[in-house]
């Protein structure tokens, strides 16, 4: 998933604990590497190469991810598309970035379509129609992952847990019989949070424009592009989703961060089960009815 996973588990025989967070590490990792494009061994990689050449076979969890991303871009109009994973001139590290040139993004956009990704589920195989075109998982593929390494922990008898990968959550039950407790990064203050979220069941999940990123020319670039214009979006700083299901979160932050603030309150007051906030342009928080009683700033009116 290219980032690092923290188990938090609680009960009574340490050998059960351990057994269990093994078992959710190797099934995350197996996920893992069916799922990750740089890894050239990937299945995700064998579709990637096949663009435009022919269909590949795929296993079924990695079908379901691939049909939960087709669903969350139809939905969003668009808004979420794995296959903007074929605009590749970008690099988003502070160190070493890279900013394409015009004419490169123009040239690849065209094959930014979701809709060009074949899925056959009874043939079990997925095509990229057009040579060129990849897909990019990562907006996706790592709360599927996490979801499966909660799977993982209650099939060997673990009712409290917290798995953590890279600010994205995934809780189930209690820590000594309290709600956990997530704290949220601020997005412009990274040492600091934001506030913090008290979940018993489900994801908290955050989207930003900090997580990686460069500035060149006093222009902030970030890694979430808008699949429209192949430049970063240029929506909100920051959103976290908070639900019990994954297919009410999975996708839906980055999509926000693409749409905008007022689409995205939109999305939120539209789906039953679903809680978010959101940090605007300007720094100011909104934060949904059904999520304020669970949510407490780190800056009292921040």
């Amino acid at each position: 998933m290219g980032t690092w996973v923290e188990i938090v588990v609680e009960g009574a025989d340490a050998g059960d604990l351990r057994r269990a967070t093994d078992a959710a590490y190797r099934e995350m990792t197996r996920l893992s590497d069916m799922m990750n494009h740089y890894d050239p061994n990937s299945v995700v990689s064998a579709i990637n190469r096949a663009a435009g050449a022919q269909p590949v076979a795929v296993p079924p969890e990695l079908m379901t991810v691939l049909r939960m991303a087709q669903d969350v871009s139809q939905r969003t109009g668009g808004a979420f598309d794995i296959t903007v994973g074929s605009l590749t001139g970008w690099r988003f590290r502070p160190d070493d970035p890279r900013r394409p040139a015009p004419d490169s993004i123009e040239a690849q956009l065209p094959n930014v379509d979701w809709r060009r990704l074949r899925l056959d589920a009874a043939a079990g195989t997925a095509y990229l129609e057009r040579r060129g075109a990849r897909i990019d998982l990562g907006g996706i593929a790592k709360l599927y992952i996490l979801d499966a390494g909660r799977r993982a922990l209650a099939a060997h008898g673990i009712e409290h847990a917290m798995i953590n990968g890279g600010g994205d959550v995934v809780v189930m039950g209690t820590t000594r019989g309290r709600p956990w407790r997530i704290g949220i990064r601020h997005p412009r203050a990274p040492q600091q949070l934001l506030g913090v979220v008290e979940a018993t069941s489900g994801f908290v999940v955050s989207s930003g424009d900090y997580e990686r990123y460069f500035v060149m020319d006093g222009k902030r670039y970030h890694h979430i592009l808008d699949p429209r214009t192949g430049y970063p979006a240029q929506g909100p700083r920051h959103v976290t989703l908070v639900a019990e299901k994954l297919e009410f979160v999975n996708g839906y932050g980055t999509a926000i961060m693409v749409l905008g603030t007022a689409t995205g309150k939109k999305l939120v007051a539209d789906s039953p089960g679903l809680e978010g906030l959101i940090v605007n342009g300007d720094g100011s928080l909104w934060v949904s009815p059904g999520l304020s009683a669970h949510f407490t700033p780190a800056v009292p009116g921040n």
